[in-house]
């Protein structure tokens, strides 16, 4: 025979197998909670991890909101057992535990999902007696009788990630607290991920974060934390570093410096008129220090290895075009570390951008963001005009508002407001927006994304004449925020952006508002012009992604008036996955008179920008606008869209085919519906499961037109072409059917059955719940509930007869 040897990690296994037979023999299961309580946490302690390296049971996402009728719901949120901390801000390892009866490695699956979520290359699963590891910076897995220490963890971290010993004082030191914003996951990887790249000497770094997920806080923290432990690009023993905080527009600095980076104290300077040399944290825009015609730009007053780190914010807006005047900054300050801020992954348009500063080290897409429950999902409607559906052609001879004729041609969307500007389809659009507020909420904060500051105004004024009413009591109710209004403009949008103020409520724009303005509480995107730029159309979206909770909002409507974002979210390249999305059509009052299915055409935005002519002609070779005054355009085409099995592409589909799919998807036939269905206990899971994919009850009865029908015949009817019936037909064949049923109690007994019942034909299923329903007259009037109990003879009895009488109710 051949004495092989044993490996150790397997001897330990099979030892542990044998304790654990023995132990089942011997004790009663233990619960995960009791597993953690009684054998984990002890553990951890003796491989000398303490409560400040533990965080317990931690919450990392919110759950993801789902759009389900007028309502919503939050899925379940993402929850580790254990997260261990290496140091405060610096996470290193995550423990998932199961129950004592189970094997130590079931959890292994997710501790792996959470830890690459987290960043983390240490994940482990126990029982509470073993212990698996896998290390993701061998790819090895391990079977383990005990937690590795803290530091035993970093040094294999140091190790495994080849993090140099000269760094590791100021990676590990702890952030600043910002008051009210704690730091979430992502925000975590994405500073450390920076900071570590900083200090091992890489020049320029790129970080994609969507909007609305933090970016301006994220600098924040990366900023501070070099300039906390005194870290600059020379290596100068004591020196703090200079930083610039370079944006392009003001906004985008103003609110930075002002708000979150206000820990800075007096190290704070806005670069204006001067080259002012004696801060450490500065803050400009592009256009303050570029060169222009009038000087050779402020920039060159400073020495060119006076920085040591450069923030770009949103880098993607042209600071990196090889022939841009802000690339000449970042060329001029080429000694400076330089780290990009972007919320577009990479595009055509932005390519420039990756060229320079390289991929990125981290990525959070909206997606994740709405996957997670961090950012609002969205309610999509494709409304159409018949200009846009048909085209619109001018009368032989007819002339615009100047006296110039028309030129004899078909317009179409991408022509509207650039070559011809339709009054008649601004005011349709504005009609249509009117109604669409009023039922769902007027003083719901909404922005205008129009073709140019002329149609903004244009529609502001539709807007304001539209809602008189309103407009008595609140005179900004609707504004214009353009780059004509200057100082008004921005007081106008600083109202707009506050929490507590309610007007005002509508803004019209064309481009300063899609990117960098904060708006937590708007609840309506408003796209009034064509958008072909991939990279536009997410920041557009990104003003309405915020989530408040407390404000309630929990998402947001996209009205597309132009067909971009219907065809932009057929892009592979988007992220975001909207929770729903419909296409309405409308008449020339801007009343919704019917629904189809209708797919969009790809339009191309005319790359020149429109000019407004002053009457009498305009100068050669620039594009002409000519403006029409009268005419009548309706609205004509609502679609349910959802994205297909791999989240990747918009399908549009109809309110119940979407319904009826995710039905056969729960349940591949009608029998096996109705015999969950008949049970009070699966029928409660088979609604909240529906709720979670954004179906109710409530809308499929609207939808289909049939209040009286029982909601298992509708879903039936949608899933599996079966016929309908009422819930009155429904009870009448169950009191013709099953008198057998009936006779098994004594004459009050049946009586309260045949309230019961009653009350299923007026409201439907929820009159089933006990005790509840026996507190309702005129069940109520038959006796108190102990009273009504002893007629089955006792409660149990009672719950039983009312289970039966459900189960005979969807019997066929």
């Amino acid at each position: 025979m051949i004495d092989c040897p044993v490996r150790p990690d397997v001897a330990v296994h099979t030892q542990f197998l044998r304790n654990s037979l023995n132990r089942a023999k011997n004790m009663p299961s233990l619960t995960e909670a009791d597993t953690c309580r009684k054998y984990v946490l002890p553990k951890l302690y003796a491989s000398g991890w303490s409560d400040d390296h533990i965080n317990e049971q931690r919450t990392f996402t919110d759950g993801r909101i789902v759009v389900a009728g007028n309502r919503t719901i939050r899925r379940k949120q993402k929850r580790a057992d254990y997260l261990l901390r290496y140091r405060p801000d610096f996470a290193i390892a995550i423990v998932e535990a199961k129950a004592d009866y189970k094997k130590a490695a079931d959890g292994l699956g997710q501790a792996m999902e959470y830890a690459q979520i987290l960043g983390l290359k240490f994940a482990y699963s126990t029982n509470g007696h073993g212990i698996v590891e896998h290390d993701f910076t061998t790819g090895l897995e391990s079977t383990l009788e005990t937690f590795p220490s803290p530091d035993e963890l970093w040094q294999r971290l140091k190790h495994g990630e080849d993090i140099p010993s000269q760094i590791v004082e100021r990676l590990l030191t702890p952030s600043y607290r910002l008051p009210g914003k704690p730091q979430r996951y992502y925000q975590e990887i994405a500073i450390n991920t920076a900071v570590r790249a900083i200090l091992q000497g890489q020049k320029r770094v790129l970080l994609t974060l969507a909007t609305g997920t933090g970016k301006t806080v994220v600098a924040f923290h990366i900023c501070f934390k070099l300039w906390n432990t005194k870290w600059n690009r020379e290596g100068a023993p004591g020196r703090r570093p200079r930083m610039l905080y370079l944006a392009d527009r003001n906004i985008l600095v103003d609110d930075p410096k002002d708000k979150i980076f206000t820990p800075f104290g007096d190290a704070r300077h806005k670069i204006e008129r001067e080259a002012i040399m004696s801060r450490e944290m500065y803050f400009s825009t592009y256009q303050a220090i570029a060169k222009d015609e009038r000087r050779p730009g402020l920039y060159r007053e400073y020495p060119k290895d006076f920085f040591d780190l450069i923030v770009v914010d949103e880098c993607h807006r042209g600071s990196a075009k090889d022939d841009s005047n802000w690339r000449e900054i970042l060329e001029y300050f080429e000694p400076a570390f330089q780290l990009g801020m972007t919320a577009t992954p990479k595009r055509e348009e932005n390519r420039d951008t990756y060229l320079y500063f390289g991929n990125p080290l981290y990525t959070y897409s909206l997606r994740q963001g709405i996957e997670d429950g961090f950012l609002a999902p969205y309610r999509v409607h494709r409304i159409v005009t018949s200009a846009d559906s048909m085209g619109w052609r001018p009368n032989r001879g007819q002339v615009d508002r100047l006296g110039r004729e028309i030129p004899d041609e078909e317009y179409t969307t991408k022509d509207f407001e650039r070559k011809v500007a339709l009054l008649p389809r601004t005011e349709t659009i504005a009609r249509n927006l009117t109604d669409f507020l009023k039922t769902n909420g007027r003083l719901d904060k909404t922005i205008v994304f129009c073709v140019d500051q002329e149609h903004a105004e244009d529609m502001r004024f539709a807007l304001n004449n539209l809602n008189a009413d309103l407009t008595q009591q609140y005179p900004d109710y609707v504004v214009r925020v353009t780059a004509d209004e200057g100082r008004t403009g921005r007081g106008h949008l600083d109202r707009f952006m506050e929490l507590e103020t309610t007007t005002p409520t509508i803004v019209t724009t064309s481009q300063l508002l899609t990117t960098g303005v904060d708006v937590q509480t708007c609840k309506n995107i408003i796209i009034a012009r064509t958008i072909n730029s991939m990279t536009e159309f997410k920041q557009i979206i990104g003003r309405g992604t915020r989530v408040k909770d407390d404000y309630g909002k929990l998402y947001f409507n996209i009205l597309d008036y132009t067909g971009s974002a219907t065809r932009l979210f057929a892009d592979p390249d988007f992220d975001g996955e909207p929770a729903f999305a419909t296409v309405e059509e409308m008449n020339a009052e801007g009343n919704n008179v019917k629904a189809e299915i209708e797919k969009s055409e790809e339009v191309i935005t005319d790359p020149l920008p429109p000019q407004i002519l002053e009457p009498g002609g305009r100068k050669s070779g620039e594009p002409r606008k000519y403006y029409v005054d009268q005419g009548s355009i309706e609205i004509v085409a609502h679609f349910v869209s959802e994205l297909d099995a791999d989240g990747r592409q918009l399908r549009v589909v109809r309110f119940t085919d979407y319904t009826g799919e995710k039905v056969r998807s729960m349940c591949p036939s009608a029998a096996e519906l109705r015999s969950k269905w008949s049970n009070a206990d699966q029928r409660a899971e088979i609604i909240q499961a529906l709720e979670e994919r954004g179906i109710t009850l409530e809308e499929l009865i609207q939808a289909s037109n049939q209040p009286d029908a029982d909601p298992f015949d509708l879903l039936c009817q949608v899933a599996y072409s079966a016929p309908v019936r009422t819930r009155r037909e429904r009870a009448e064949r169950l009191r013709k059917d099953q008198r057998a049923f009936f006779e098994k109690y004594s004459e009050k007994a049946r009586q309260v059955l045949q309230d019961i019942l009653d009350k299923y034909v007026d409201y439907g299923t929820a009159q089933f719940a006990i005790p509840e329903i026996l507190k309702v007259p005129p069940i109520s009037e038959r006796g108190t509930v102990m009273d009504i109990s002893q007629m089955f003879g006792g409660a149990e009895r009672l719950r039983t007869a009312v289970n039966e009488l459900q189960a005979l109710l969807y019997a066929s």
